[in-house]
Parts: structure tokens; sequence; C-alpha cells
């Protein structure tokens, strides 16, 4: 499996992910200009990663117009022949402005920048710590999507406490039923507010977030 990351104007994620991708998977990867849209050079084996950062300065709302730059038309049209596409914080709110994923990112709860470890629940019940910085980091969706989520497995990740008990004392942004990610109903694009690109070297001290990727990507 090869990866490309997508580079936006205000992106700053998208070297911690190449870095993470090719020096703690050994994995090749290419980097894609937000104004190119050739992805020839993928097949639905690979993966197009979506990096957090500010897209366009997130002058309107987070990821609203990198959702209708070339690239993500390309982006698109890939996810939906069945490629993978993994979007990490902006990544994900440009998944869910694409409609790639379902539901909206708000503004935090606290109406305040939120940048820490906390602690993320996977469908097997493991807690891994993963860092999160974001200000529009609150998952939202009606409660017929939520409902429909839950039910088909689509919730990746919960936000919760070291122990993996899931509640409010946990959520560092006011998510809706404390989702910290999500996946389509295909099971080939998620989207995720934690930075696991952050914790996955040694060097780093936590490499939980090497957890996230075999999780979701079969990385070893």
């Amino acid at each position: 499996m090869k990866f490309g990351v997508v580079v936006f104007p205000g992106s700053n994620c998208d070297r911690d992910m190449q870095d993470a991708l090719q020096n703690d998977f050994g994995k090749e990867v290419i980097m894609l200009w937000h104004k190119d849209k050739d992805l020839s050079m993928f097949t639905t084996d690979d993966c197009i990663v979506i990096p957090g950062g500010f897209s366009y300065g997130d002058y309107l709302r987070c990821g609203a117009i990198a959702r209708f730059s070339p690239m993500m038309q390309s982006v698109i049209d890939f996810a939906n022949r069945g490629g993978k596409v993994l979007g990490v914080c902006n990544g994900f709110q440009i998944l869910c402005e694409s409609g790639l994923l379902p539901g909206v990112l708000l503004q935090n709860a606290n109406q305040q920048f939120v940048c820490k470890n906390v602690f993320i629940k996977n469908g097997a019940g493991q807690a891994l710590k993963v860092p999160v910085a974001h200000g529009e980091g609150r998952f939202y969706a009606d409660d017929a999507t939520l409902d429909e989520l839950e039910k088909n497995g689509q919730v990746i990740f919960k936000y919760c406490q070291p122990d993996g008990t899931v509640n409010e004392g946990a959520n560092p942004n006011g998510a809706t039923r404390n989702i910290a990610g999500i996946k389509n109903r295909a099971g080939n694009v998620f989207g995720m507010m934690p930075h696991p690109e952050r914790s996955s070297s040694e060097a780093m001290g936590n490499q939980d977030g090497r957890k996230v990727f075999e999780l979701l990507l079969g990385l070893n």
C-alpha cells in the first residue's frame, strides 16, 4: 500500500503524516498539491490522506473551501471507487463537508482551542492515548444519523478515560456521544479528530498512534 498526502494552503500536519508513514511504517508517500487532480498513480488498494491544519485559512467553515479543490474532486471519485481515504482533524472536517462522511464538526463547546493528550476507545475496548489540537472538533449529527452510525458499527473511536470509561469528563470538545472518529458505510473512508501521526514514534514518547494506523489501515 502506498499513500498520497494532500497539501492545501494552511496544511500544517502534512509533513508529520509523511514522516509517520515513511519512517514509522516504511511506506511510499507521494505529496499531492491541492490544485492538481491526477491520482492515476494510485489503485484502490492504496490510501489518500487528508491531513490536519487550516486549509485555506478556515475562513469560512473548517474544510468548506477545501472541499471544492481540484484534488478533492479526484479524492471523492477515488473513494467512491472503493479507495481508502483517511482524514485527520481538518481532514475529518473536509470529509464531512465533501459528503464522504456524515455529520459536521462544530466549534468546541468551551469556545476555546484544545491542545492536549486525550484517550480514545476503539471497538475492541482498548484505550489509546492520542493528542488533539483543534478549535472546531465537536462532532454533531442528528439522532437518526447517530443511531445509524452506532447500529452499523461506523463509530470507530470515542473519547474515554484512561481506563476506557466513556463519560462527559473525557470529552474534550463536547462531541455528541463522545464521538472522536467515524467511518463510512462501505468501510473505506475514515475520519477522526485526534492526531495518530503525532503519537506513532518512539521519539515522541508515545506510540499509541501506531495502533490507530494498524486498526484502520492494517499497517504493521
